[in-house]
């Protein structure tokens, strides 16, 4: 890793900031805590770190105001800690503008991996990839293409919008929310049912196996993520 990247651990359990502190100074990042929300948003300001690994349940504040509060003034990676189940947090956080979450209890390896995606997606946002690839799936943004080993794919206007828009946000899940208020605006909001149509009819086209897809995965409750390839 050519820079040292830092991270800001923010859970009000020792345990769990000494168990992250050690794994992931281990992988090279620098890193400081905090215990509360108030101590996250002094040290975001105090020591500028690249991410925010956060854990909802502060004793101080809710961890959706300190995200609200994160996002008023910047666009700071944030990766969330969430216990298991807790799927309405999920969704609210990641609508107010987190990057991603692990659950808890979490394997390290996972963590480290939406650590790096984050990282790599906030980098990569001032620019789309012009051609994204996965496997053997490629999507050309600038030219409006698909391929799949190396076949053009069609797909309906809508489809490849949707197709589009987990492109742009590769490695990131994204709700339900997001992807319908892209895509069809504010006033579908709840029309989950309506995007499952498309996201099956993608996997129809783009998947060896639909019913166990390799690139367009379902976060349960949440969204979808599109996988990239490490």
């Amino acid at each position: 890793m050519a820079k040292q990247y830092a991270i800001l651990i923010v859970d009000d359990e020792p345990a769990i900031r000494r168990f992250l502190r050690t794994s992931l100074t281990a992988q090279d990042y620098t890193i400081a805590e905090a215990a509360t929300g108030g101590e996250a948003l002094a040290e975001i300001d105090r020591a500028k770190p690249d991410l925010v690994v956060l854990d909802l349940g502060l004793p101080d504040m809710d961890g959706l105001d300190v995200i609200r509060r994160i996002r008023e003034k910047s666009d700071l990676p944030i990766v969330v800690l969430s216990v298991r189940d807790d799927e309405r947090g999920k969704v609210e956080a990641l609508d107010l503008g987190a990057d991603d979450y692990v659950t808890k209890p979490f394997g390290m390896d996972e963590l480290i991996a939406r650590t790096r995606a984050a990282l790599r997606h906030r980098f990569q946002a001032q620019g789309e990839r012009p051609v994204f690839v996965s496997g053997d799936l490629s999507v050309d943004l600038v030219r409006r293409t698909v391929r799949l080993k190396g076949q053009e794919i069609k797909f309906s206007p809508k489809e490849y919008e949707v197709l589009k828009l987990l492109v742009i946000h590769a490695g990131k899940v994204l709700t339900h929310r997001q992807i319908l208020t892209q895509i069809w605006g504010p006033a579908h909001t709840e029309d989950a049912q309506y995007l499952r149509v498309f996201v099956r009819s993608l996997r129809q086209k783009i998947e060896a196996d639909p019913a166990r897809p390799r690139f367009i995965q379902t976060e349960p409750g949440v969204g979808y993520r599109l996988r990239t390839s490490e």
